[in-house]
């Protein structure tokens, strides 16, 4: 693509040499802690792939004539994008919840892996889910078994119905889960209170994640759409606790 162009190639890594090196301190579900070209800077955004992201942009940045300091305060306080491992923080308990768009099982294990890599080891993880109806119902019990494999607590709950019954959206999703994975879910319809009882199942520093809807305002039940914002639902039972 370069050849025969008046173009320059630059480089960025994490672990190799390169124009744009960084190299990360800190990877928590609180944000990272990288050094990007020996400076030290904490960042919002969560995870590996959002430090090569960053880096990225950074060396675009300063190939483009921007000064350091100022690419690194602005890329600093960028957050994620909306229903994407979109986390909050309970005030006292330090329950962190996390609100994601996963929806599919591919989608699904790969956020539970990120959380299961960013863990410190000790925390629970409460995992609210559930399939929505009048599409692929080859996916429920998929969907079912990899919530319950990677993840100490599960709830089975209404996505999007649409005109199905969420009782055998329900009933789909349990049909082939193992004894093991029996022992570790329990089933609530009503998605308000599912998360409300993930909330009150999570115990200090636990981790709390609501799947399938990320950042859809609505909510689909025969035909109509009801307001529904999993994030507002979160922040208003993280209100709750200790009451």
């Amino acid at each position: 693509m370069l050849q025969n162009t008046a173009a320059k190639k630059y480089s960025y890594s994490l672990r190799t040499v390169a124009d744009f090196k960084a190299k990360i301190l800190e990877n928590s579900l609180t944000g990272l802690v990288m050094t990007i070209n020996d400076q030290e800077v904490h960042f919002r955004l969560i995870g590996e792939f959002n430090a090569y992201n960053l880096l990225a942009v950074y060396g675009a940045a300063i190939c483009l004539g921007e000064e350091k300091s100022h690419v690194l305060q602005h890329l600093s306080n960028i957050t994620g994008a909306e229903g994407r491992f979109d986390y909050t923080i309970s005030p006292k308990e330090k329950v962190i919840g996390i609100v994601d768009y996963a929806h599919t099982p591919d989608a699904l294990v790969n956020v539970l892996d990120t959380i299961k890599k960013l863990k410190q080891g000790h925390e629970h993880v409460i995992t609210v889910v559930g399939c929505g109806g009048d599409r692929d119902k080859t996916k429920r019990p998929v969907m079912g078994e990899v919530a319950c494999e990677h993840s100490d607590r599960v709830i089975f709950t209404s996505d999007n119905p649409r005109s199905e019954d969420p009782q055998q959206i329900l009933s789909d999703m349990e049909a082939t889960l193992n004894s093991a994975a029996r022992r570790k879910y329990i089933a609530i319809a009503d998605r308000k209170q599912a998360i409300k009882t993930a909330v009150g199942m999570a115990q200090p520093e636990d981790i709390v994640l609501i799947a399938g809807k990320g950042h859809e305002k609505y909510q689909e039940i025969k035909g109509v759409k009801h307001h529904f914002d999993d994030k507002e639902v979160l922040t208003e039972m993280f209100g709750l606790l200790g009451k």
